[in-house]
């Protein structure tokens, strides 16, 4: 689960070309439509806050939870340069603690892949149903099955900047379907024009759709729907990242019976 410490200083440079805005309007199009018009939302695995500020520009009172100092210490400069009222918290999903419930929770650029234990992302949707209001919203994305295989796997991907550079090695274990991200990074330090190696490893879990519906409902929550992502699309058999929704279940029985 350690990801991101080299990686935290050029991420948002070679992040440059994901659609965030477009991301975070399909988000709060989602959140919108369950009734989730403003309050507390967590994001989980929210890196160096690109979402979590336009959530919060967008009306949300906004927790920010990972587990990467060096991307939460980007997320605290970008907050203040902006002056955003956003709480970050540096914890692990598989064990994040609040003070209260809130509204909603999301996670979204593939943060549940990290996720790569049946009975570590069964925790996470434990916690996640502990620490939503009744029916409270969770809506997350997932890279597919079919994009690791077809896509990613054995795939290398490269990119010379300016400023950085990195090459991407893919490796696809369909057996255990986790896939390998090996990652290189060369980082100018200095003035004498000289670039620093730097190395890191990634892993990702591919997950079966059926699979995250068995483990939401084992923990206790109600899945709600699966769309295609960016799309109200049911998913498909080339569909590359999926939409999930699921709602906060048990709390307001447990209130009736109270009553």
């Amino acid at each position: 689960m350690s990801a991101y410490e080299s990686f935290a200083r050029v991420y948002d440079m070679f992040m440059d070309n994901i659609p965030y805005k477009e991301w975070c309007n399909y988000l709060t199009g989602l959140l919108k439509e369950y009734e989730v018009d403003d309050g507390l939302v967590l994001e989980l695995g929210c890196g160096t806050g690109n979402a979590t500020r336009l959530l919060s520009d967008a009306g949300y009172d906004m927790i920010g939870v990972d587990n990467a100092p060096d991307m939460l210490e980007i997320a605290l400069e970008k907050k203040e340069e902006e002056g955003q009222d956003i709480l970050y918290l540096c914890q692990d999903m598989r064990e994040f603690e609040l003070y209260g419930t809130v509204k909603a929770i999301v996670s979204i650029c593939d943060s549940m892949n990290y996720i790569t234990e049946d009975e570590d992302l069964l925790e996470v949707f434990k916690l996640v149903n502990n620490y939503l209001d009744p029916e409270g919203v969770f809506i997350f994305d997932l890279n597919t099955v079919y994009k690791y295989e077809k896509i990613l796997g054995e795939q290398t991907i490269a990119e010379n900047r300016e400023d950085a550079s990195f090459i991407w090695d893919n490796y696809y274990d369909e057996e255990e379907q986790i896939n390998e991200y090996d990652l290189a990074l060369f980082i100018p330090e200095g003035k004498d024009g000289l670039y620093r190696k730097y190395e890191e490893v990634h892993y990702q879990r591919a997950y079966e759709l059926e699979l995250v519906k068995e483990l939401l409902e084992k923990a206790g929550m109600e899945f709600v729907t699966a769309y295609d992502a960016f799309t109200k699309n049911p998913v498909n058999e080339k569909s590359e990242r999926i939409y999930v929704i699921a709602r906060e279940h048990g709390k307001k029985e447990k209130l009736g019976d109270w009553k």
